[in-house]
């Protein structure tokens, strides 16, 4: 990788976020940190950063919180570092939009290594060289890797799980999708998923298109499944 990629370093513990700015410089990466942690998503616009390190737990709001608004702006890589070690809190972030989580304490060469593969996956040897996919359909546009869905100039965040739910109804807009069919996608082991759980799924995402003014777009059909129709309103 001849370019040089800029790291966002969003950590409030001052030594270790000094610690991991002078290895990532080491390595021929400019490092660059935030104090500011107010406004995270205005220090990652003006940093031009094209891979973010984000704790979990921070003054204000948390990493979660953080990283879903900087995917409404960027397909970046964001990694997570926390000590936070459960297994719920690592699916928060994947569902939140990251695409790693390295728990603390961590070796310097693992984090360099799992940014290394990263930036060549999403800009270098590794990159699929194509434009953001864009799912358009029933008045609705989806941008699967952001997790936002919008209908006319309005926008809505989506979990993961939210964005690939809705991804498969609009890639078969006006036909009826199986309840089987959504958990394969949504989930490899959906025998052990309560069946109630996609019931919740389908809640969320009827109320975010709702927000939009897509009032009645995921339809129920009995017996069958789902279906995203064409009764939807007017885009706001």
């Amino acid at each position: 990788m001849d370019t040089t990629y800029t790291i966002l370093i969003v950590e409030d513990d001052a030594k270790l976020s000094g610690l991991l700015r002078s290895y990532i410089t080491k390595y021929g990466f400019e490092a660059k940190e935030t104090d500011n942690f107010d406004d995270v998503l205005a220090s990652f616009r003006s940093s031009g950063a094209h891979l973010v390190l984000l704790d979990v737990n921070l003054p204000k709001y948390d990493g979660y919180y953080w990283c879903r608004l900087i995917r409404t702006h960027s397909l970046c890589p964001i990694l997570f570092i926390s000590a936070r070690e459960s297994q719920m809190d690592q699916v928060m972030a994947l569902d939140n939009g990251a695409d790693d989580y390295i728990t603390k304490p961590f070796h310097y060469e693992v984090v360099m290594a799992k940014i290394r593969s990263h930036l060549r996956r999403v800009y270098g040897s590794y990159s699929a060289g194509q434009r953001e996919r864009k799912i358009e359909a029933q008045g609705l546009v989806l941008y699967p890797e952001r997790f936002v869905v919008m209908h006319g100039e309005s926008a809505a965040e989506l979990t993961q799980k939210e964005a690939v739910l809705l991804e498969a109804l609009m890639n078969k807009a006006g036909r009826v999708v199986s309840r089987d069919r959504l958990l394969d996608l949504m989930w490899e082991e959906h025998h052990f998923i309560d069946d109630n759980t996609l019931n919740v799924y389908i809640t969320r995402v009827r109320k975010k298109l709702k927000e939009l003014g897509a009032d009645q777009a995921v339809e129920t059909v009995r017996g069958a499944g789902y279906r995203l129709g064409s009764a939807i309103g007017g885009a706001g």
